[in-house]
């Protein structure tokens, strides 16, 4: 399992220019109260899956122990398909040294428990200490597909053993279609592209190529010059999905914010989630749509 840990920063504004400069000018960065961060999906055919932690001062340190000791347990989740409602149980996974809370279906009561359904607009309540928080999403009809898959030698890369992973794509007319992408290689886990989310503004009503870049494990170090490609020999799944505009706005902010850190020139981005209550983080449907290619060596 994959999960994300978001650290709530309450206020960042650093401009340095030495040369520049006429005054100083000094910011307080207050420490805040811990936010409820929410990372929730439910995608076609899957139960929901719902991860939720406590954020962190900006100046917090953060180590292994501390990250364990930000799960929130014991909250009361409910979601809803609009048909019946069904009250999600928590569970543990051990992962290395660390333990990983989550809340998904209770496979004790299965009678109003539901996967994902394409066309279907999903509700959710979490009660956390005395406080209620809500959020709502859409598992859109999958009508923006992958087409066909296929690879070609890495250009001006003297690695021949590199190869760049193309996509035949289909979008139908009319804008409004958001999708995210992930990839596995050789059966690891699906990550999501360094700039996983695209809108349609200038791909509307077309059938189009276009490079699929290797997903990203953000928790990760990344070769910036090196990370897109895939290798002969592997076999690439692609994890094509449609998504809502709240999912696709949440994950575009979330992704500048992520490519932007350390840099004292961009330009401050509040991410936007969908969860009330003040809450960080969101509540995403995904219509999936799986695609294979064996590259050979």
């Amino acid at each position: 399992m994959i999960f994300r840990f978001i650290k709530h920063i309450s206020f960042l504004l650093v401009l340095v220019l030495a040369l520049a400069c006429e005054k100083t000018v000094e910011f307080d960065l207050d420490n805040e109260e811990p936010k409820l961060v929410v990372d929730a999906v439910i995608e076609t055919d899957q139960p929901p899956v719902v991860i939720l932690t406590n954020s962190f001062d900006y100046f917090s340190e953060i180590n292994e122990e501390i990250l364990a000791s930000s799960f929130v347990r014991n909250a009361d989740i409910k979601i809803s398909n609009g048909i019946q409602e069904h009250s999600l149980k928590e569970y543990s996974l051990v992962a290395g040294n660390s333990t990983i809370y989550y809340y998904s279906i209770d496979s004790a009561d299965l009678a109003t428990a539901f996967v994902g359904e394409q066309g279907l607009n999903y509700q959710m309540t979490i009660t956390v200490e005395g406080k209620l928080y809500s959020a709502e999403t859409t598992i859109p009809i999958l009508s923006k597909t992958v087409d066909s898959l296929w690879w070609k030698p890495s250009p001006n890369n003297p690695d021949t053993t590199k190869v760049v992973l193309m996509a035949r794509v289909t979008d139908p007319p009319g804008f409004g279609n958001y999708i995210r992408f992930f990839t596995s290689v050789n059966g690891g886990n699906f990550n999501p592209g360094l700039n996983s989310v695209f809108d349609d503004q200038i791909v509307d009503g077309t059938t189009y190529d276009t490079e699929v870049e290797q997903g990203v494990d953000r928790n990760a170090d990344i070769d910036f010059e090196d990370y897109s490609f895939f290798a002969r020999g592997d076999t690439v799944v692609i994890k094509f999905t449609n998504i809502n505009k709240a999912s696709f706005d949440f994950w575009r902010t979330m992704e500048f914010n992520y490519s932007s850190i350390g840099n004292p020139f961009s330009s401050p981005t509040r991410v936007l989630g969908n969860i009330s209550g003040r809450a960080l983080g969101y509540f995403g449907g995904y219509a999936v749509q799986y695609k294979r290619l064996i590259i050979p060596k």
